[in-house]
Protein backbone atom coordinates (compact mmCIF):
# COMPACT_ATOMS: atom_id res chain seq x y z
CA UNK A 1 0.00 0.00 0.00
CA UNK A 2 1.04 3.65 -0.82
CA UNK A 3 0.70 5.20 2.79
CA UNK A 4 0.17 8.89 2.95
CA UNK A 5 1.19 11.15 5.74
CA UNK A 6 -0.74 14.17 6.74
CA UNK A 7 -0.37 16.52 9.35
CA UNK A 8 -3.32 18.86 10.93
CA UNK A 9 -3.21 21.33 13.39
CA UNK A 10 -6.06 20.95 15.16
CA UNK A 11 -7.58 17.06 16.34
CA UNK A 12 -11.03 18.21 14.86
CA UNK A 13 -9.32 17.68 11.82
CA UNK A 14 -9.08 13.58 12.20
CA UNK A 15 -13.31 12.47 12.70
CA UNK A 16 -13.36 11.68 16.38
CA UNK A 17 -15.11 8.09 15.62
CA UNK A 18 -11.66 7.53 13.41
CA UNK A 19 -9.60 8.18 16.33
CA UNK A 20 -10.83 6.34 19.31
CA UNK A 21 -11.36 3.33 16.97
CA UNK A 22 -7.57 3.29 16.85
CA UNK A 23 -5.80 0.49 19.06
CA UNK A 24 -4.22 1.92 21.95
CA UNK A 25 -6.60 4.62 22.74
CA UNK A 26 -8.65 2.38 25.29
CA UNK A 27 -5.90 1.89 27.22
CA UNK A 28 -5.90 5.66 29.21
CA UNK A 29 -8.30 8.53 28.94
CA UNK A 30 -5.84 11.03 27.67
CA UNK A 31 -5.36 9.19 24.55
CA UNK A 32 -8.66 10.00 23.59
CA UNK A 33 -10.03 12.73 21.57
CA UNK A 34 -11.94 14.35 23.80
CA UNK A 35 -9.11 14.51 25.51
CA UNK A 36 -7.13 16.63 22.83
CA UNK A 37 -10.10 18.24 22.06
CA UNK A 38 -9.97 19.61 25.59
CA UNK A 39 -6.42 20.75 26.00
CA UNK A 40 -7.39 22.70 22.47
CA UNK A 41 -10.87 23.93 23.17
CA UNK A 42 -9.53 25.63 26.59
CA UNK A 43 -6.70 27.03 25.76
CA UNK A 44 -3.79 24.83 27.61
CA UNK A 45 -2.30 23.90 24.16
CA UNK A 46 -2.04 26.38 21.65
CA UNK A 47 0.54 29.28 20.43
CA UNK A 48 0.40 31.16 23.63
CA UNK A 49 0.90 28.06 25.48
CA UNK A 50 4.21 26.70 23.09
CA UNK A 51 2.12 23.87 22.33
CA UNK A 52 1.16 24.02 18.56
CA UNK A 53 -1.03 20.83 17.51
CA UNK A 54 0.93 19.09 14.64
CA UNK A 55 -1.06 15.77 15.12
CA UNK A 56 -0.01 12.99 12.24
CA UNK A 57 -1.99 10.74 10.60
CA UNK A 58 -0.96 8.11 7.97
CA UNK A 59 -3.50 6.99 5.52
CA UNK A 60 -3.84 4.42 2.52
CA UNK A 61 -6.37 4.99 -0.15
CA UNK A 62 -8.25 7.27 2.19
CA UNK A 63 -7.98 5.39 5.28
CA UNK A 64 -6.54 6.15 9.04
CA UNK A 65 -3.99 3.08 9.53
CA UNK A 66 -2.54 5.43 12.36
CA UNK A 67 -2.00 8.45 14.11
CA UNK A 68 0.66 10.09 16.65
CA UNK A 69 -0.62 13.46 18.72
CA UNK A 70 2.28 15.80 18.21
CA UNK A 71 3.02 19.32 18.62
CA UNK A 72 5.53 22.09 17.40
CA UNK A 73 7.19 23.37 20.78
CA UNK A 74 9.24 26.52 21.31
CA UNK A 75 10.40 25.70 24.51
CA UNK A 76 11.04 22.24 26.75
CA UNK A 77 7.65 23.02 29.70
CA UNK A 78 5.69 19.95 30.58
CA UNK A 79 7.42 17.54 28.66
CA UNK A 80 9.34 15.29 31.32
CA UNK A 81 11.90 14.18 29.36
CA UNK A 82 14.75 17.05 30.27
CA UNK A 83 16.30 18.18 27.30
CA UNK A 84 17.48 21.91 28.26
CA UNK A 85 21.40 20.95 28.19
CA UNK A 86 20.88 19.98 24.89
CA UNK A 87 18.83 22.87 23.83
CA UNK A 88 22.23 24.61 25.49
CA UNK A 89 24.94 22.72 23.50
CA UNK A 90 23.44 23.22 20.32
CA UNK A 91 23.05 26.84 20.82
CA UNK A 92 26.55 27.19 21.77
CA UNK A 93 27.08 25.72 18.03
CA UNK A 94 24.61 28.19 16.55
CA UNK A 95 22.24 25.47 16.06
CA UNK A 96 18.75 27.10 17.62
CA UNK A 97 17.34 23.98 19.15
CA UNK A 98 14.03 25.61 18.97
CA UNK A 99 11.36 24.85 17.63
CA UNK A 100 11.16 21.18 17.73
CA UNK A 101 8.62 18.67 17.39
CA UNK A 102 7.40 16.45 19.90
CA UNK A 103 4.88 13.13 19.51
CA UNK A 104 3.60 13.37 23.20
CA UNK A 105 0.67 13.63 25.46
CA UNK A 106 1.37 17.71 27.08
CA UNK A 107 2.14 17.33 30.66
CA UNK A 108 1.64 13.78 30.82
CA UNK A 109 4.43 11.93 31.67
CA UNK A 110 2.92 8.33 32.04
CA UNK A 111 3.81 5.43 29.37
CA UNK A 112 1.23 4.02 26.52
CA UNK A 113 1.72 3.67 23.04
CA UNK A 114 2.18 6.77 20.77
CA UNK A 115 1.39 5.59 17.68
CA UNK A 116 -2.78 4.40 17.47
CA UNK A 117 -3.08 2.05 14.46
CA UNK A 118 -5.92 0.59 13.35
CA UNK A 119 -5.11 -3.06 13.49
CA UNK A 120 -2.32 -3.92 16.28
CA UNK A 121 -0.55 -6.04 14.22
CA UNK A 122 0.39 -3.15 11.56
CA UNK A 123 2.32 -1.42 14.17
CA UNK A 124 5.29 -2.97 14.11
CA UNK A 125 5.41 -1.90 10.21
CA UNK A 126 4.22 1.60 11.02
CA UNK A 127 6.94 2.67 13.92
CA UNK A 128 9.55 2.90 10.99
CA UNK A 129 7.16 5.14 8.90
CA UNK A 130 6.79 7.12 11.18
CA UNK A 131 10.45 7.20 12.60
CA UNK A 132 10.62 8.12 8.49
CA UNK A 133 7.76 10.74 8.48
CA UNK A 134 9.51 12.58 11.44
CA UNK A 135 12.89 13.21 10.03
CA UNK A 136 11.07 14.76 6.69
CA UNK A 137 9.19 16.83 8.84
CA UNK A 138 12.44 17.84 10.16
CA UNK A 139 14.00 18.34 6.97
CA UNK A 140 10.80 20.04 5.62
CA UNK A 141 10.12 22.27 7.84
CA UNK A 142 13.84 23.52 9.25
CA UNK A 143 13.63 22.67 12.82
CA UNK A 144 16.08 20.83 15.21
CA UNK A 145 14.44 17.80 16.19
CA UNK A 146 12.02 15.41 16.91
CA UNK A 147 11.33 13.83 20.28
CA UNK A 148 9.12 10.86 20.87
CA UNK A 149 8.26 10.62 24.52
CA UNK A 150 6.86 7.80 26.66
CA UNK A 151 6.65 5.72 24.10
CA UNK A 152 6.52 1.81 25.41
CA UNK A 153 9.31 -0.26 25.73
CA UNK A 154 8.72 -2.01 22.10
CA UNK A 155 7.76 1.15 20.27
CA UNK A 156 11.29 2.71 21.55
CA UNK A 157 13.35 -0.24 20.31
CA UNK A 158 11.45 -0.67 17.02
CA UNK A 159 12.11 3.61 16.77
CA UNK A 160 15.63 2.46 17.88
CA UNK A 161 16.17 0.08 15.11
CA UNK A 162 14.97 2.95 12.91
CA UNK A 163 17.62 5.00 13.43
CA UNK A 164 16.48 7.13 16.04
CA UNK A 165 18.58 8.02 19.54
CA UNK A 166 17.30 5.64 22.39
CA UNK A 167 17.05 7.25 26.17
CA UNK A 168 15.59 5.37 29.33
CA UNK A 169 14.63 7.61 32.20
CA UNK A 170 13.39 5.94 36.02
CA UNK A 171 9.80 6.58 37.47
CA UNK A 172 9.23 4.67 40.87
CA UNK A 173 5.85 2.43 39.81
CA UNK A 174 3.15 -0.04 41.93
CA UNK A 175 3.21 -3.36 40.22
CA UNK A 176 -0.25 -5.42 41.38
CA UNK A 177 1.75 -9.04 41.58
CA UNK A 178 -1.44 -10.64 42.14
CA UNK A 179 -2.31 -9.21 45.31
CA UNK A 180 -6.08 -10.05 46.98
CA UNK A 181 -5.52 -7.52 49.86
CA UNK A 182 -3.59 -4.34 51.45
CA UNK A 183 -2.05 -7.06 53.89
CA UNK A 184 -0.78 -9.05 50.88
CA UNK A 185 1.05 -5.80 49.62
CA UNK A 186 2.22 -4.77 52.90
CA UNK A 187 3.58 -8.75 53.67
CA UNK A 188 6.37 -8.00 51.41
CA UNK A 189 8.04 -5.10 53.54
CA UNK A 190 10.39 -6.34 56.14
CA UNK A 191 8.60 -5.16 60.07
CA UNK A 192 9.96 -2.15 60.47
CA UNK A 193 9.20 -0.67 57.38
CA UNK A 194 5.76 -2.29 57.48
CA UNK A 195 5.00 -0.63 60.85
CA UNK A 196 6.51 2.28 59.34
CA UNK A 197 3.44 2.88 56.79
CA UNK A 198 0.67 1.39 58.80
CA UNK A 199 1.35 4.22 61.27
CA UNK A 200 1.23 6.67 58.32
CA UNK A 201 -1.84 5.27 57.28
CA UNK A 202 -3.72 5.32 60.63
CA UNK A 203 -2.74 8.92 60.80
CA UNK A 204 -5.91 10.26 58.56
CA UNK A 205 -8.16 8.09 60.98
CA UNK A 206 -6.39 9.63 63.87
CA UNK A 207 -7.24 13.52 62.58
CA UNK A 208 -10.55 12.38 61.67
CA UNK A 209 -10.58 12.73 58.01
CA UNK A 210 -11.63 10.72 55.77
CA UNK A 211 -10.69 9.26 51.91
CA UNK A 212 -13.08 8.26 49.40
CA UNK A 213 -12.52 8.07 45.39
CA UNK A 214 -15.18 9.85 43.85
CA UNK A 215 -16.40 8.30 39.89
CA UNK A 216 -18.88 9.33 37.48
CA UNK A 217 -21.70 11.19 38.87
CA UNK A 218 -20.26 12.03 42.23
CA UNK A 219 -18.06 14.75 40.71
CA UNK A 220 -19.89 17.40 41.10
CA UNK A 221 -19.46 20.98 39.73
CA UNK A 222 -18.28 22.07 44.10
CA UNK A 223 -15.86 19.00 43.73
CA UNK A 224 -13.99 20.13 40.79
CA UNK A 225 -14.39 23.53 42.01
CA UNK A 226 -11.89 22.04 44.98
CA UNK A 227 -9.52 19.99 42.87
CA UNK A 228 -8.73 22.83 40.87
CA UNK A 229 -8.06 25.10 43.80
CA UNK A 230 -6.03 22.09 45.48
CA UNK A 231 -4.05 21.79 41.71
CA UNK A 232 -3.09 25.55 41.69
CA UNK A 233 -2.17 25.42 45.00
CA UNK A 234 0.77 22.85 44.70
CA UNK A 235 1.71 25.30 41.52
CA UNK A 236 2.06 28.48 43.34
CA UNK A 237 4.06 26.47 46.07
CA UNK A 238 7.07 25.68 44.55
CA UNK A 239 8.94 28.44 42.85
CA UNK A 240 9.44 25.88 39.56
CA UNK A 241 5.96 25.15 39.62
CA UNK A 242 3.67 25.68 35.94
CA UNK A 243 0.24 25.84 35.76
CA UNK A 244 -0.37 24.55 32.40
CA UNK A 245 -4.09 23.27 32.74
CA UNK A 246 -7.02 26.08 33.67
CA UNK A 247 -10.37 25.73 35.32
CA UNK A 248 -12.08 25.20 32.14
CA UNK A 249 -10.16 22.12 31.29
CA UNK A 250 -10.88 20.61 34.55
CA UNK A 251 -14.54 21.33 33.89
CA UNK A 252 -14.23 19.48 30.29
CA UNK A 253 -12.82 16.37 31.25
CA UNK A 254 -14.45 15.86 34.08
CA UNK A 255 -17.83 16.77 32.35
CA UNK A 256 -16.88 14.55 29.28
CA UNK A 257 -14.41 11.73 30.50
CA UNK A 258 -16.03 10.86 34.20
CA UNK A 259 -16.69 7.19 33.32
CA UNK A 260 -17.22 5.31 36.21
CA UNK A 261 -17.02 1.80 36.78
CA UNK A 262 -14.94 -0.75 34.14
CA UNK A 263 -15.15 2.28 31.88
CA UNK A 264 -12.46 4.17 33.72
CA UNK A 265 -11.78 7.91 32.99
CA UNK A 266 -11.29 10.84 35.68
CA UNK A 267 -11.62 10.08 39.29
CA UNK A 268 -10.85 12.09 42.18
CA UNK A 269 -9.55 11.22 45.49
CA UNK A 270 -10.84 13.49 47.90
CA UNK A 271 -9.75 14.02 51.89
CA UNK A 272 -12.31 15.25 53.90
CA UNK A 273 -12.66 16.61 57.29
CA UNK A 274 -16.37 15.81 57.62
CA UNK A 275 -17.86 17.79 55.17
CA UNK A 276 -15.21 19.90 54.16
CA UNK A 277 -12.56 19.02 51.14
CA UNK A 278 -9.10 19.94 52.61
CA UNK A 279 -6.87 17.57 50.10
CA UNK A 280 -7.42 16.14 46.52
CA UNK A 281 -5.99 14.38 43.98
CA UNK A 282 -7.33 13.55 40.18
CA UNK A 283 -5.99 10.30 38.60
CA UNK A 284 -7.02 9.00 35.31
CA UNK A 285 -8.12 4.61 35.08
CA UNK A 286 -7.84 2.95 32.18
CA UNK A 287 -8.62 -0.72 32.01
CA UNK A 288 -5.23 -1.89 33.50
CA UNK A 289 -3.39 0.88 35.01
CA UNK A 290 -4.25 3.92 37.17
CA UNK A 291 -2.41 7.37 36.42
CA UNK A 292 -1.65 9.95 39.48
CA UNK A 293 -1.62 12.95 37.84
CA UNK A 294 -2.72 16.23 39.80
CA UNK A 295 -2.61 16.77 43.62
CA UNK A 296 -2.86 19.74 46.23
CA UNK A 297 -4.15 20.52 49.40
CA UNK A 298 -5.88 23.68 51.25
CA UNK A 299 -3.75 23.03 54.27
CA UNK A 300 -0.57 21.12 55.32
CA UNK A 301 -1.41 17.29 57.77
CA UNK A 302 1.66 14.72 58.64
CA UNK A 303 1.20 12.19 55.95
CA UNK A 304 -2.21 13.60 53.84
CA UNK A 305 0.08 13.31 50.59
CA UNK A 306 1.06 10.00 51.24
CA UNK A 307 -2.77 8.75 52.17
CA UNK A 308 -4.39 10.64 49.28
CA UNK A 309 -1.80 10.16 46.16
CA UNK A 310 -0.21 6.84 47.39
CA UNK A 311 -1.68 3.94 50.02
CA UNK A 312 -5.65 5.19 49.09
CA UNK A 313 -4.74 4.21 45.00
CA UNK A 314 -3.00 1.16 45.85
CA UNK A 315 -5.86 -0.09 48.16
CA UNK A 316 -7.92 0.86 45.00
CA UNK A 317 -6.06 -0.45 42.59
CA UNK A 318 -5.77 -3.92 44.53
CA UNK A 319 -9.32 -4.30 45.27
CA UNK A 320 -10.47 -3.55 40.93
CA UNK A 321 -7.28 -5.91 40.16
CA UNK A 322 -5.91 -3.68 38.20
CA UNK A 323 -2.00 -4.13 36.85
CA UNK A 324 -0.27 -1.37 37.54
CA UNK A 325 -0.38 2.37 39.15
CA UNK A 326 1.86 5.35 37.96
CA UNK A 327 1.80 7.97 39.84
CA UNK A 328 3.71 10.37 37.90
CA UNK A 329 7.58 11.71 37.61
CA UNK A 330 9.96 12.07 40.30
CA UNK A 331 10.17 11.17 44.07
CA UNK A 332 12.67 9.01 44.93
CA UNK A 333 10.41 8.76 48.51
CA UNK A 334 8.24 6.45 46.95
CA UNK A 335 10.95 3.79 46.83
CA UNK A 336 10.32 3.32 50.45
CA UNK A 337 6.61 3.02 50.13
CA UNK A 338 6.50 -0.25 47.93
CA UNK A 339 6.87 1.90 44.27
CA UNK A 340 9.44 0.08 42.42
CA UNK A 341 11.73 1.75 39.84
CA UNK A 342 10.69 1.53 36.33
CA UNK A 343 12.43 2.34 33.27
CA UNK A 344 10.78 4.55 30.95
CA UNK A 345 11.60 5.85 26.63
CA UNK A 346 12.04 8.43 24.48
CA UNK A 347 13.11 8.37 20.80
CA UNK A 348 15.08 11.12 19.38
CA UNK A 349 16.16 12.35 15.57
CA UNK A 350 18.28 15.77 16.19
CA UNK A 351 19.05 16.84 12.63
CA UNK A 352 23.04 18.49 13.50
CA UNK A 353 25.32 16.05 13.27
CA UNK A 354 27.58 16.98 15.56
CA UNK A 355 24.98 17.28 18.54
CA UNK A 356 22.98 14.27 17.20
CA UNK A 357 26.52 12.20 18.04
CA UNK A 358 27.08 13.67 21.02
CA UNK A 359 23.60 13.06 22.57
CA UNK A 360 24.26 9.58 21.28
CA UNK A 361 27.32 9.41 23.41
CA UNK A 362 25.85 10.47 26.34
CA UNK A 363 22.54 7.98 26.13
CA UNK A 364 24.42 4.75 25.95
CA UNK A 365 25.83 6.35 29.85
CA UNK A 366 22.59 7.47 30.96
CA UNK A 367 20.99 4.31 29.75
CA UNK A 368 23.73 1.94 31.24
CA UNK A 369 23.04 4.40 34.57
CA UNK A 370 19.38 3.69 34.41
CA UNK A 371 19.29 0.35 34.02
CA UNK A 372 21.98 -0.51 36.84
CA UNK A 373 19.57 2.11 39.16
CA UNK A 374 16.65 -0.17 37.85
CA UNK A 375 17.57 -3.71 37.99
CA UNK A 376 16.57 -4.68 41.25
CA UNK A 377 12.92 -3.97 41.77
CA UNK A 378 12.68 -5.64 45.06
CA UNK A 379 14.39 -2.60 46.70
CA UNK A 380 11.25 -0.80 46.97
CA UNK A 381 10.55 -3.25 49.64
CA UNK A 382 13.43 -3.67 51.61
Amino acid sequence: MELEAHVHDTIRDIPESEWNALDGVSEAPFLTWAWFDALERTGCVGEAAGWLPHHITLRAEGALLAAAPAYLKDNSEGEFVFDHGWASASHQIGAPYYPKLVVAVPFTPATTPRLLVRRPEDRPALLPVLAETLRKLVARSRISSAHVLFPTEDEAAALSDAAMAHRCGVQFQFENEGYQTLDDFLARFNAKRRHQIRREMRESTRQGLSIATLRGAEITPEIVDAMFGFYVSTVEKFAWGRQYLNRAFFEEIAARLRGGGAQGGVEIVLAREGKRPIAGALNLAGPTTLYGRYWGASEERPFLHFNVCYYHPVEDCIARGLRRFEPGAGGSHKLVRGFAPSVTHSAHHIAHPRLDAAVREFLVRERAAVRAKTADRSVAFR
